[in-house]
């Protein structure tokens, strides 16, 4: 977990502060672990330009390809739910602008994160080599059959709601695993399910929240 953190000049060092006490650790989010990460990585760095002065607020933004950054709220609940160790092996579908990634990599060993958009994936893999954080892998592809030939993941987050769980992504759970994913009928608005794999062959699944995430287009989504 190389990298990148925060300058001794960072202007937006106290609202990143703020936000964390504020946001997460104040809505209950206890992992040391991910409050060091939402602590350390530059939100500001993965939004336009335009919206830089709202970074820290508890809301998504727009970025490139007409796709948002989640709220850092639930960026912080799904990767809480993962449980990762400092050795695990990632999986992330919708990379977004990078920002949810560079979360991971503070946290786990190795990031790989799948974007559907060209643009957006150029977006994020610019960023995240700019700002150091060399152990987050960034591929252009289909993110309903994930990333077999790194496979498998310790943790998988879904960052787009399906109607069902990608049969691929299940298979590309470890044993000892867990997935956060959004499923629901609605294209615009599902339940996030904590899924984990106790054997080979066999999954369990928990709904925890409602959420709005954008649909998850691909093969095995929409």
């Amino acid at each position: 977990m190389d990298g990148a953190g925060e300058k001794p000049d960072d202007p937006f060092a106290a609202r990143r502060e703020q936000m964390v006490r504020l946001q997460i650790a104040g809505r209950e989010i206890t992992d040391p672990a991910v409050l060091a990460a939402m602590r350390e990585v530059p939100r500001e760095q993965f939004v336009l330009e335009p919206y830089r002065q709202y970074a820290y607020d508890d809301t998504p933004l727009p970025i490139p390809a007409n796709q948002t950054i989640s709220q850092p709220y639930i960026v912080a609940y799904m990767i809480a739910a993962l449980e990762l160790r400092p050795a695990d092996r990632v999986l992330e579908i919708g990379t977004g602008s990078g920002y949810a990634a560079a979360i991971l990599s503070r946290i786990a060993g190795e990031v790989y994160t799948v974007e559907r958009h060209h643009k957006l994936a150029d977006y994020a893999r610019e960023r995240l080599s700019r700002l150091g954080y060399a152990n987050v892998f960034v591929h252009h592809g289909d993110g309903t059959r994930g990333w077999p030939e790194h496979a498998p993941y310790n943790g998988i987050i879904v960052a787009a709601g399906g109607p069902t769980v990608p049969e691929s992504l299940r298979e590309q759970l470890a044993v000892g695993g867990r997935m956060v994913i959004p499923v629901g009928r609605s294209r615009h608005q599902q339940n996030l399910i904590l899924i984990t794999r106790p054997a080979e062959g066999s999954y369990t699944e928990e709904m925890l929240v409602p959420v709005a995430f954008v649909p998850l287009i691909g093969d095995e989504g929409w």
